[in-house]
C-alpha cells in the first residue's frame, strides 16, 4: 500500500521537531562544559567575525543591544571573550575571544557536530546525502 507525500505545512512541523531535537540534544550535550546554547552561539560569533562592538553581535544575533550585554558580561567573567577599547572610538569598547574562549569554541562545534551525528545517524550514507542537498537548496 502507498503513503502519500505529507502536505507542505507537515514538512513544516517535521523540519520544527528535528530542529527542536536537535537543539535539545546539543543543550544537553553542552551541559558539562558548562555553556548554554545561547552563550556559545554568541562565542561562535565573536571567534568567527572577530573583535567587534556589542551593537554588532546583537545584530548578528538577531537580540535587542540590552539582551547581548547580559551574554557578553558572562563570557567575561568565564574568560571566554575580553573587553577592550575600540581603537576607532575611545568612548566605545569591543570584544573579542581569548585563549581560552578558543578553545571552548572549539569544542562547542565538537559537540554540535557530534550531536547532528546522532540525530542523522539512522538515516544512510545516501539518505544523508540526499537531505543535504535538499536542504541546501532551501536555504538558497
Amino acid at each position: 500500500m502507498a503513503t502519500t507525500p505529507p502536505a507542505a505545512d507537515g514538512l513544516g512541523e517535521l523540519m520544527l521537531a528535528v530542529t527542536r531535537r536537535l537543539r535539545r540534544g546539543t543543550a544537553h550535550a553542552l551541559t558539562p562544559l558548562g555553556i548554554t546554547p545561547h552563550h556559545a552561539r554568541a562565542l561562535r560569533v565573536v571567534e568567527r567575525d572577530g573583535p567587534m562592538r556589542l551593537g554588532r553581535l546583537a545584530e548578528a544575533l538577531h537580540v535587542a543591544p540590552r539582551t547581548v550585554t547580559d551574554v557578553v558580561d558572562h563570557l567575561t567573567e568565564s574568560g571566554w571573550v575580553e573587553r577592550s577599547p575600540d581603537p576607532a572610538d575611545r568612548r566605545a569598547t569591543v570584544i573579542d575571544v581569548t585563549a581560552a574562549g578558543r578553545m571552548m569554541a572549539a569544542e562547542v562545534e565538537q559537540v554540535r557536530r557530534a550531536a547532528s551525528r546522532e540525530i542523522f545517524a539512522g538515516l544512510s550514507k545516501g539518505d544523508r546525502a540526499h537531505l543535504e542537498r535538499i536542504l541546501r537548496d532551501l536555504v538558497g
